[in-house]
C-alpha cells in the first residue's frame, strides 16, 4: 500500500469539470446598479431568521446588508466592535451593560427603533422560550417543541442559551436606553452583542405575522437593504432601503442565486450572467484571473475547517480510535494539495486574535501527523476494521468532497475503514436514525475571546452536545468558568485544559486548516471582499 504524500495527494482529488468561457453581457448602466451573486447555498433551513440560521452561508446574506445589532462587527477591518444601533455603551457592573440607542433609526416598515424593540429581540417569545439562565445545562430540541404556528422552532431556545447562557432580561430604561441584566458575571457581554444572533427585529412585524415561517421569510430589520423576494432554495433579492440611517444604499438590488456546482458559478460569471461567484476552490482562480475583465479576491478568515466525531458510535466511543484518526491526517499535505498553500494549519482551535487579550495558548498545535502512533493506538483499542460511516455533503464547504476522499485514504493507510455516505442536506447529516460516525463542520471566532468557538460549539449548549454527538463533564464545568469568571488567568487555564481534552484526551473534533474565501468578480466593480464570509454592499465599500 503506497503512503500518502504531499505530491501524490493531488492524485486523490476527483477531476474538476472544465470551465467553459462564454460571451459576457454588458453590465447595467443605470444610475444605481444592481448585482447578481452566485452562491453555493442561500440558507440551510429556508428562513432568514438570524437565530435559526446559524451558518456560514447565512453570514454572507445577513451581514452587514440586512440584519444589524446594537454593536456592529467591523467587517472590513479587524472584525472588532463598532457602534451600530447603539451609539455608546458602558458597564454598570460585571453583570450589567447599559446602551444608548441611536435616535431616528427606521425599520423597513417605517417604525422607529425604540427600547421596546430591543427588549422584544431578547425576549422569551423571540428567542429563549421556556429556558432559564442556567450555566452547564444542555437544552435539547425535544424540550421545546412548538405547539402553535407562531411559536419558535424547537432548535431556537437552545441556540439562544448557546449565545446568551446567563441573560436574565433586557430592561427599557427609557425610550432610547436599555440595560442588559446577566445572572452571572460575563466579560464577553459586549462581544455577544456583535455576534451572529444578537441583531434587532421589529416588534410590530412579529406581532402581525400569521406564523413564524411567514415572519422568518421576510423579517423587518434596520439594514440598508430589505427583503424584496425570497424563493427558498432558488434566490433571494434584497432591495435598497432609502431611509437607512447610514445613508442611501449604493445598489438598487442585490440578488443571491443558488448555484451548487462550481463550474456553473464560474461559467455564469465569465458569461456575464453573474457579477460575483462565491466559494471558488483555488484550482479555479487561474480560470477567472486569466479571463479579461475578471479578478479573484481572497482572504483567510476567522473560521477553521474541522471534522467531528459521534461517540454514540460503538467504535468511536473509544477515545483511542478517535485519537488514531487525528494522528492519521497530514494536514499540511491537504493544504498544499487542495489549497495551493493559500491557507495554513492553525494551532488547534485557536485564532491569532486571541493574542490581543492574552488568551492564546502558546506552544499548542494540532495533533501531529504520526501514522505509527495511529497504528499503535488502534492496536491498543483492539480495532478490528469495522466500518466507520462518514456522512458527507457534496461541497457545501469548498473542496469538501476532495478533502474527504483524501482523508479516507489517509485513514486507510493506518488500517481505519471509513466509508463515505453522501447526503443531500444537513437534516440528513444530523438524522438520528442509522449509525453516525464522522461529519464535516467549521468553527468560527465570532467574539474576540476563546469562548467562540470552544464553548459556543462544544460546551453544554454547543451543537455537538445538543445533537448528542459528544459530551464531556469536565469540559462542561470549564465552560461555566469561561462564561462566568472575570479572572483572566483562571480563564486562560480553563481554555488550555479544554484544548487538551477536546483535541487530545477525548477528541470531539480534529482541526484541518484555517478557512479561506475566494470570490470571483468583474474587475470593473469597485468593491472589496471582507476577511469573512460576509459581503459588504454599504456605501463605504462601493464606488462607481
Amino acid at each position: 500500500m503506497l503512503p500518502i504524500t504531499r505530491r501524490n495527494a493531488l492524485g486523490l482529488m476527483g477531476a474538476t469539470a472544465g470551465s467553459l468561457i462564454l460571451p459576457r453581457s454588458v453590465s447595467s448602466q443605470g444610475k444605481r446598479p444592481s448585482v447578481t451573486i452566485a452562491v453555493q447555498k442561500i440558507t440551510n433551513n429556508n428562513t432568514l431568521d438570524v437565530w435559526n440560521e446559524q451558518s456560514n452561508v447565512g453570514e454572507r446574506i445577513f451581514f452587514p446588508n440586512f440584519w444589524e445589532g446594537l454593536i456592529l462587527r467591523d467587517w472590513m477591518g479587524n472584525q472588532g466592535p463598532v457602534p451600530g444601533l447603539a451609539t455608546e455603551w458602558r458597564r454598570i457592573d460585571d453583570k450589567t451593560l447599559e446602551l444608548k440607542l441611536r435616535q431616528g433609526v427606521k425599520f423597513h416598515n417605517g417604525d422607529e427603533l425604540t427600547a421596546d424593540d430591543v427588549v422584544f429581540s431578547f425576549s422569551k417569545e423571540r428567542v429563549f422560550g421556556n429556558t432559564e439562565p442556567k450555566g452547564g445545562k444542555t437544552i435539547f430540541e425535544s424540550d421545546n417543541k412548538p405547539t402553535t404556528v407562531k411559536e419558535l422552532p424547537a432548535i431556537v431556545p437552545g441556540i439562544g442559551r448557546r449565545l446568551w447562557p446567563a441573560l436574565a432580561g433586557v430592561e427599557a430604561v427609557d425610550k432610547y436606553t436599555v440595560r442588559f441584566h446577566n445572572a452571572t458575571p460575563d466579560v464577553t457581554l459586549e462581544g455577544r452583542l456583535y455576534s451572529g444572533g444578537s441583531q434587532i427585529a421589529n416588534r410590530r412585524a412579529w406581532d402581525e405575522a400569521a406564523s413564524y415561517t411567514d415572519w422568518a421569510r421576510k423579517p423587518i430589520t434596520t439594514g440598508p437593504y430589505m427583503v424584496g423576494e425570497y424563493k427558498p432554495d432558488v434566490s433571494l433579492t434584497l432591495v435598497a432601503f432609502d431611509e437607512y440611517w447610514g445613508g442611501r444604499p449604493p445598489l438598487e438590488e442585490i440578488r443571491f442565486v443558488e448555484v451548487p456546482e462550481v463550474a456553473s458559478r464560474v461559467n455564469g460569471l465569465l458569461s456575464g450572467q453573474y457579477d460575483f461567484a462565491c466559494d471558488l476552490p483555488p484550482d479555479q482562480i487561474a480560470t477567472v484571473q486569466t479571463a479579461p475583465g475578471f479578478e479573484v479576491q481572497s482572504s483567510t478568515i476567522w473560521n477553521h475547517r474541522i471534522s467531528v466525531f459521534n461517540t454514540e458510535n460503538e467504535i468511536l466511543a473509544n477515545p483511542l480510535v478517535r485519537r488514531a484518526m487525528t494522528h492519521s491526517i497530514d494536514r499540511q499535505a491537504i493544504v498544499e494539495a487542495l489549497w495551493g498553500g493559500l491557507t495554513v494549519v492553525p494551532a488547534g482551535l485557536q485564532f491569532e486574535s486571541f493574542k490581543a487579550t492574552d488568551m492564546f495558548i502558546d506552544g499548542w498545535a494540532a495533533p501531529e501527523f504520526n501514522p505509527e502512533l495511529a497504528r499503535k493506538l488502534l492496536k491498543e483499542a483492539n480495532y478490528k476494521g469495522d466500518p466507520i460511516p462518514y456522512r458527507l455533503l457534496n461541497n457545501y464547504y469548498t473542496n469538501q468532497t476532495a478533502n474527504a476522499q483524501i482523508m479516507v485514504e489517509m485513514w486507510k493507510q493506518v488500517g481505519l475503514n471509513v466509508e463515505i455516505e453522501m447526503k443531500e442536506n444537513w437534516a440528513q447529516i444530523h438524522d438520528p436514525q442509522g449509525v453516525k460516525g464522522v461529519r464535516d463542520w467549521s468553527a468560527s471566532n465570532t467574539i474576540n475571546d476563546p469562548i467562540t468557538p470552544m464553548v459556543v460549539q462544544f460546551g453544554p449548549n454547543g451543537e455537538m452536545q445538543q445533537k448528542k454527538d459528544w459530551s464531556n463533564a469536565e469540559v462542561n464545568e470549564l465552560s461555566v468558568v469561561m462564561e462566568t469568571s472575570t479572572d483572566r488567568a483562571l480563564r486562560k487555564k480553563a481554555i488550555a485544559r479544554m484544548l487538551e481534552i477536546a483535541e487530545r484526551e477525548d477528541p470531539a473534533y480534529q482541526v484541518l486548516h484555517q478557512n479561506a474565501v475566494f470570490t470571483g468578480m468583474k474587475s470593473s466593480l469597485k468593491w472589496k471582499a471582507a476577511p469573512a464570509f460576509a459581503m459588504d454592499f454599504r456605501s463605504n465599500n462601493w464606488t462607481m
